[in-house]
């Protein structure tokens, strides 16, 4: 006679021990965004010392983005089957060492090639940060709740990385502020053992090698087709590039569909809420990630302020970003994801229409409020996405959603990098007025005119100052007007297509071989799945066919 099976009770509850966890994967949380907001601050530094053409200076800017967003597929994958904790700590020691060769580079090709190999070891980290988190808190309200304070320490990161950034800049060379990450790491490499337990896939098949070459086949060909078109480079060149990649993004997608063992699981495009998250925070992201770099060069080198006094405003809007974010889940529980999601983006859209009308003179605290708005609106839509998008999947399959939500986030950073940056660049070659005297070439971009300047005589430097200070306000201006376009579509299809995203998943309503716990997380070598009641799933469907 068989023994009826006891019946679920609730998720189990985070303890002690998870939380703890959560602060130590606060640490690479951190230090990504960090890396970047003060990258934005030491690029007038950098460009002085190393004088990168402008092509050079974007790809300073966003060759990391673009590496980590070509790479997190495959590493939220490998994760999934050689352990997050692991890839975590493999990650942490490349980007490490990735770090120390930066801060000594000595031309712009040297600086390039290290942001390439910190790209991909930063890869490795967002979406094994993520994951675990999605399988340490297996209670929905207590998962949103830690979602929520990770996305506030990547948030955290952008506030104190430009004070603590302009303080090594006052005081050191540009290269000492990628020094930053040593320390970070070392401290992860310490916890991470202690506090954080080791999770993957028993089923994962073998990694697909050619996928992961086809996925950077796709994702690059792309960029670099967008780059070319922003930048006015030869029409036939970024279409041909734009149809490779697209070509590649077809073969891609045939190929995972067919295989066992897909690098990417199309399946949780099943979900309408999974996908609909997915295409705002990208959309938000190219729109935050452009125009954040050009408020970052206006701060300085229009408004005149110094990298720390820069640093101290940019403090403000991320300290309103940070408070935004740790609101977002208990505001959803009251009036839901879609409202608080779409609703964001529209008050971010409100910020954009501020820097839409900033002047070239005097409009640092337009600047400001500006980015207060945005940055307000966009934090609670960051947290509650990655949230849809973690809690849509099967927790197995944590690493893979996880990738397919950073790789959105970071994706739509470096297309806004890339794209709003080299239109930002257009319009001020197109609108610069070189005084008499001045070599043109000598002021292609904002950094290169205020470095000429400095050796030009007083009249003639100012009039150059002016000129150039006018013309990279036009393009700032441009760029808000696309973002106040791109918030409002953004906020309206947020409203209607995450409608429903609240309900519970039927893996949320129960337990699941108690996973998330501290005593009993999914089998991996370092805990053995226990003996006894384990109720063993099939698929990854309920018996309607819903993804769970």
């Amino acid at each position: 006679m068989n023994t009826p099976t006891p019946p679920m009770g609730p998720p189990a509850r985070a303890g002690r021990r998870e939380w703890l966890g959560l602060a130590a994967l606060a640490l690479p949380t951190l230090l990504l965004s960090l890396d970047m907001s003060v990258l934005y601050l030491a690029l007038p530094h950098l460009a002085a010392d190393l004088r990168p053409t402008g092509a050079q200076t974007l790809w300073i800017m966003d060759v990391y983005g673009f590496m980590i967003a070509g790479f997190l597929v495959t590493m939220g994958t490998l994760g999934d089957r050689i352990g997050r904790r692991r890839l975590l700590m493999i990650g942490a020691t490349a980007f490490g060492l990735a770090s120390i060769a930066a801060a000594f580079s000595t031309s712009a090709e040297a600086l390039i090639a290290t942001r390439v190999l910190m790209g991909i070891a930063g890869a490795t980290l967002m979406p094994s940060t993520l994951a675990l988190i999605g399988n340490m808190f297996v209670d929905p309200a207590q998962r949103a709740m830690a979602i929520s304070i990770w996305t506030g320490c990547f948030m955290g990161g952008t506030a104190i990385g430009p004070v603590v950034g302009g303080l090594l800049l006052q005081w050191f060379w540009w290269g000492s502020v990628f020094l930053l990450g040593v320390p970070v790491m070392v401290l992860l490499l310490v916890c991470a053992p202690l506090l954080l337990p080791e999770y993957r896939d028993p089923s994962a098949g073998r990694l697909d090698l050619f996928s992961a070459v086809l996925s950077l086949a796709a994702i690059l060909p792309v960029v670099f087709a967008l780059k070319t078109a922003a930048e006015g480079g030869a029409p036939t060149t970024a279409l041909a590039a734009g149809l490779l990649g697209l070509a590649m993004g077809v073969w891609f997608v045939r190929r995972q569909l067919r295989l066992a063992d897909p690098l990417v699981d199309l399946r949780l495009f099943r979900e309408r809420s999974f996908g609909a998250a997915l295409f705002t925070m990208l959309v938000g992201a190219v729109a935050m990630g452009g125009t954040f770099l050009l408020i970052s060069q206006y701060l300085q080198m229009v408004a005149g302020h110094s990298p720390l006094v820069a640093g101290l405003w940019l403090v403000i809007p991320a300290v309103a970003m940070i408070g935004a974010t740790l609101l977002a889940a208990p505001l959803a529980q009251r009036i839901g994801r879609a409202k608080v999601i779409g609703g964001g983006m529209l008050v971010g859209s409100l910020g954009f229409t501020v820097l839409l009308f900033v002047p070239a003179d005097g409009g640092g605290a337009m600047v400001i409020l500006g980015l207060l708005l945005t940055s307000t609106g966009v934090g609670p839509g960051a947290a509650l996405i990655a949230d849809i998008v973690v809690g849509a999947a099967p927790r197995h399959k944590a690493g893979s959603a996880a990738s397919l939500s950073e790789t959105s986030g970071e994706f739509g950073i470096a297309i806004g990098v890339a794209l709003l940056g080299s239109l930002a660049s257009a319009v001020y070659r197109n609108r610069l007025e070189v005084p008499d005297g001045v070599d043109g070439e000598e002021a292609r971009t904002l950094a290169e005119a205020v470095a000429t300047a400095e050796g030009l005589p007083p009249g003639r430097a100012e009039r150059l100052l002016a000129a150039a200070s006018e013309a990279f306000t036009d393009g700032l201006n441009v760029t808000a007007g696309l973002g106040v376009v791109a918030m409002v579509a953004c906020g309206v299809l947020a409203l209607i297509l995450l409608r429903g995203s609240d309900r519970p998943r039927e893996d949320d309503a129960e337990s699941d071989d108690g996973a998330g716990t501290e005593s009993d997380p999914e089998p991996s070598d370092e805990f053995p799945a226990p003996t006894g009641s384990i109720r063993v799933r099939n698929d990854d469907t309920d018996p309607t066919g819903r993804l769970r």
